[in-house]
């Protein structure tokens, strides 16, 4: 959520009430009814329509009310999975996590649940909304804290791709293991079993006996990708590898992915990064079944652009086929990693969705690039960068000892941010979501 510097200007004036104040009571009835389910959790068409509200006042750079759909959602399962956990925050925890959201727009908690209930918004969405984020912080931290560690050799690694005025690119091997809740446990055993090789001799072997990628028959062997094409969660991964180490089992959405680091290069252009990705998803039924192999295949014959799509799904049902233009942080992490690797209309058909009952054919539309503001300057350059001292001729940067920290929680937090989105995906892919 962006600062809220200007939230008092967004705010509706003093005489807003809030929707159930004013509604008569067969209406307020109906505004509490469930309209979803997730788990057997219910979500009501208040609460849905409360956080549109918040989400509409904060300025929140999307469709208000679908992303309140979807935030409500992942909020029943993170709080969820901290159930699960035992991890319940307390009333001290939530108070202070209030007055630091207020904070960013320098205000109180106070201030900022009066505020808010002037624009129509009651104090318990404002309550919920913050608790959700919070203890699925706790949550990520608890399950994956241990895992994540940042070594000297990861910060060189980031002080080079970020003091250099050349590109970065990767050699990667890819294994992407498809998985149902059937399957999962011995899935992610043969994942964690894999992610502790380091022949590359070895990893290629597995990749053509597990991988569901088109580059099965080549091992997994991806051809030389420019960093910034891959998501932003997965960079710093491969950016603490070194060649021959794989990543820990990566949780994707029906799947499971590994990649392994062949080498690594600085290249004397730099590469851009995006500020937009169009791409379109064709749903084939039948799973990973031949048929729906078969028909994604032909498809894949018959198409070389993505408006050759719109003929293929003629008078089919309009969900069979989805495009859009999405910015790279709002894509989808297993679906931002098979684009990586696609040129526009190139396609790919290893993913799937609905427990593996849907096969998805995703095809490359385009991408636009960042525009700098200043041209001498790259548009994504790290702020850490913006300080740092270095030589002509690429050489390592050598940063303060706090710009060094700054550095090293900025790998910590994307790690952490790449499995808590991987966990999320995967514990969506596994609920039972029923929408009335």
């Amino acid at each position: 959520m962006r600062p809220l510097r200007q939230l008092t200007a967004a705010l509706i004036t003093g005489t807003c009430l809030s929707v159930a104040a004013i509604a008569p009571p067969a209406l307020a009835q109906g505004l509490f009814e469930p309209l979803i389910k997730v788990n057997g959790q219910a979500i009501t068409r208040y609460e849905l329509e409360q956080r549109a509200r918040l989400l509409g006042l904060l300025r929140a750079p999307a469709e208000p009310n679908r992303l309140a759909r979807e935030q409500l959602i992942e909020d029943r399962l993170k709080l969820e999975a901290a159930n699960l956990q035992g991890i319940v925050l307390s009333e001290e925890e939530l108070a202070d996590g209030m007055e630091q959201f207020a904070a960013r727009g320098n205000l109180t908690g106070e201030q900022m649940i009066q505020l808010l209930e002037r624009g129509g918004v009651d104090e318990e969405t404002f309550r919920e909304f913050v608790r959700a984020g919070l203890t699925w912080r706790e949550v990520t931290r608890v399950r994956f804290g241990a895992r994540i560690s940042v070594s000297e050799e990861d910060l060189e690694r980031a002080r080079n791709a970020i003091g250099s005025e050349t590109g970065v690119r990767v050699l990667l091997s890819e294994i992407i293991i498809p998985v149902t809740p059937e399957t999962q446990e011995e899935v992610m055993a043969t994942a964690t079993r894999i992610s502790e090789l380091d022949s590359v001799s070895a990893f290629a072997a597995e990749a053509r006996r597990f991988s569901a990628t088109a580059t099965r028959d080549q091992g997994g062997q991806m051809p030389w990708t420019p960093i910034t094409r891959l998501p932003a969660g997965l960079r710093p991964l491969l950016l603490g590898l070194a060649p021959g180490e794989v990543t820990d089992p990566l949780p994707l959405d029906g799947a499971v992915a590994l990649f392994q680091l062949r080498d690594i290069e600085e290249i004397d252009v730099v590469q851009p990064e995006y500020s937009a990705i169009e791409y379109a998803a064709y749903y084939i039924d039948g799973g990973r079944s031949e048929a729906a192999l078969a028909r994604a295949a032909q498809i894949d014959a018959d198409t070389d652009t993505c408006d050759d799509l719109y003929g293929i799904a003629q008078g089919q049902p309009a969900a069979v086929l989805e495009r859009g233009t999405k910015a790279p942080s709002e894509i989808p992490q297993d679906i931002a990693i098979v684009l990586s690797r696609l040129d526009p209309g190139e396609v790919d058909y290893t993913m799937t969705r609905a427990n593996g009952q849907t096969l998805v054919l995703l095809m490359m539309c385009g991408r636009a690039e960042v525009i700098a503001e200043d041209p001498g300057t790259p548009a994504a350059a790290p702020q850490a960068a913006e300080t740092a001292e270095g030589e002509e001729g690429g050489e390592t940067v050598e940063l303060a000892p706090d710009e060094t920290a700054q550095l090293s929680a900025q790998i910590a937090n994307q790690r952490m941010e790449s499995f808590s989105d991987g966990y999320l995906e995967q514990l969506r892919s596994e609920a039972r979501i029923i929408e009335y």
